[in-house]
């Protein structure tokens, strides 16, 4: 998990109540900088960055996405991709990082399709759910 750009680790089982406005991912929903392996991971990556990063990688983060989106925009086929990524940019531009994670993960899963690639996933994931499922 990470809160406010600083990494968790639970050690066993744990419940969280955050209190105040905090920027968060846990478990599948970080991606390694090895793992954006692809245009659309790249995108995912940048506005994780621009969500989850300290003052000065958050700036970074949005300028990069910015720039990726536009690449990926002139190079897919796809409407539904050039609409979902202009709505991933408007929303991190609004500050909305999380919903613009949630529609480049949209991307990522049109991407795999059309690409015939696995599913994303961290290396290790599966170990870490099965721990929490048991």
């Amino acid at each position: 998990m990470v809160v406010n750009g600083a990494p968790i680790r639970f050690r066993n089982r744990a419940r969280i109540e955050l209190t105040a406005r905090a920027r968060f991912l846990f478990g599948k929903q970080i991606m390694s900088p090895e793992a954006a392996s692809t245009p659309a991971r790249r995108v995912y990556f940048a506005l994780q960055t621009a969500y989850i990063g300290d003052e000065h990688e958050r700036e970074a983060g949005l300028h990069l996405a910015r720039d990726l989106i536009s690449e990926f925009q002139a190079a897919t086929t796809s409407g539904l991709v050039r609409e979902l990524l202009d709505r991933a940019l408007a929303a991190a531009e609004a500050d909305d990082c999380y919903q613009a994670l949630r529609l480049a993960r949209r991307v990522m899963r049109h991407e795999e399709a059309v690409l015939g690639l696995p599913p994303f996933h961290q290396p290790g994931m599966n170990a870490v759910a099965e721990e929490h499922d048991a």
